[in-house]
């Protein structure tokens, strides 16, 4: 079997968190195994973090008692779960590109 660069990168994928010095992690198989079944568990704790993150951020912010250092950490906390976010819909995208017959690629 010829291996092709789209066919190598169908069976990679990003992991929800990184490894020593933020470097990106990446597990490679079918998508069935231990470690890919931890990472959708994962991806959808920080899903559902992110929205939660959102109700909070909208409550806060429609507090006019809301304080600056209260504003601060609420965009950091924004920021973390947006990294993440990020992560997940880039990992998510590859794979749906890895789906996608080599005849539809750009």
């Amino acid at each position: 079997m010829k291996h092709t660069p789209h066919a190598e990168a169908s069976t990679m994928r990003l992991l929800p968190w990184t490894g020593t010095g933020g470097k990106p992690c990446y597990v490679v198989g079918d998508g069935t195994g231990y470690v890919s079944r931890k990472a959708d568990e994962v991806e959808s704790i920080q899903l559902d973090m992110a929205d939660e993150l959102l109700g909070h951020a909208t409550d806060l912010l429609a507090d006019d008692a809301s304080t600056a250092p209260q504003v601060r950490f609420l965009a950091g906390r924004l920021t973390e779960s947006l990294h993440q976010i990020v992560r997940v819909a880039e990992s998510r995208g590859a794979r749906l590109d890895a789906l996608r017959p080599a005849d539809d690629a750009p």
